[in-house]
């Protein structure tokens, strides 16, 4: 039907605009179609974004994980004196398992890691008058197990790292001698007159500390007596382990800083580090050569029988040193360090 007043059919114009629609829909699709790398770079810059979103959240998160974790290390350290006990167990290891050594505790380094902390420090030997750099420590501690430490020695006749019955420069009375020890006393005679030398003396039976005193001639001096634990006969323990000697030193360290510092008597320190150690025993294992200590048996054996030495190491003029060969109750002796003339 017509429209009867215009003249138009109402049917054609629906039509018209129907067509008119889709015409304009696939214009729109022919202008606005992506190509194939197009909708693939599209694609990519997507990937993109989000792996730099993912980037910068991780690091977020790490950035907040470490002040926190830093944060509870030194916590875990400092709550009960963690790290000074640490610190003190592996320095006074070394004072009673190192003879004729010690330490500036002023010069003692720690670094804090993650949930780890690492210990520097230089040890010493007094050769005549005068101390000399023996070896700089770097122990590593996880928490608070220890690594083995990590050691550069400056030494001409270092100790061995593993002490055995076989290397040991003191000799417990009765055990054999693996040394020449007429090849000692010769090097010793060799020496020029004006040096000064470290010897390590073994005793032909145990005395009273006293009773060393009394041995040795007045120009050299007594630095580090090798206490009688019980054990040395064997040399080993009941693995079959090698044990290495303890003693602590003979003099007074006028340090205020030194556990030998004059305050008791060095038997009475001795004996309280080893208690010390007992209660730490696989700290001062690591830090000691001997990986094998056997500190509660040798402490009960010595607070039952009383402090008794066997061997001893002595340092002074090299001439005067020469005289120690005609001592009988020296066994034998060992020549350690030996430096140019300092005693006056």
């Amino acid at each position: 039907m017509k429209d009867e007043q215009n003249g138009t059919n109402p049917n054609n114009e629906e039509k018209s605009y129907i067509e008119f629609i889709a015409q304009s829909k696939q214009g729109l699709k022919e202008n606005y179609a992506l190509s194939e790398s197009e909708q693939r770079n599209i694609i990519k810059i997507g990937k993109n974004t989000a792996r730099t979103t993912n980037i910068l959240i991780s690091l977020t998160i790490l950035l907040l994980i470490v002040p926190v974790m830093t944060l509870l290390t030194y916590g875990y350290y400092a709550f009960g004196g963690k790290a000074n006990k640490l610190i003190d167990v592996a320095v006074k290891t070394i004072y009673i398992t190192e003879p004729n050594t010690s330490l500036e505790e002023m010069e003692i380094e720690d670094e804090i890691g993650f949930f780890s902390m690492n210990i520097f420090f230089d040890v010493f030997k007094r050769i005549g008058k005068e101390d000399y750099k023996a070896a700089d420590y770097d122990i590593y501690f996880a928490l608070d197990q220890p690594s083995f430490p990590k050691k550069n020695v400056y030494l001409e006749r270092p100790l061995p790292e593993l002490p055995s019955a076989e290397t040991e420069s003191l000799v417990y009375p009765k055990n054999s001698i693996t040394f020449q020890k007429e090849r000692e006393w010769n090097i010793l005679k060799q020496l020029p007159d004006g040096t000064v030398a470290e010897v390590y003396l073994s005793l032909s039976d145990v005395m009273e500390p006293e009773e060393l005193e009394d041995i040795i001639p007045a120009d050299m001096e007594i630095r580090w007596l090798a206490v009688d634990s019980g054990i040395e006969k064997k040399a080993v323990d009941s693995e079959g382990i090698p044990i290495g000697p303890i003693g602590y030193p003979a003099q007074i360290d006028t340090s205020t800083w030194s556990p030998f510092n004059g305050r008791e008597s060095n038997a009475k320190v001795f004996l309280e580090i080893l208690s010390l150690l007992e209660k730490n025993e696989q700290v001062a294992e690591t830090v000691a050569r001997a990986k094998s200590l056997e500190i509660g048996e040798r402490l009960a054996y010595i607070e039952e029988n009383g402090i008794k030495v066997y061997g001893a190491v002595v340092t002074g003029p090299t001439p005067q040193l020469r005289e120690l060969e005609q001592i009988k109750e020296i066994r034998a002796m060992k020549v350690g360090e030996v430096k140019l003339w300092n005693w006056n």
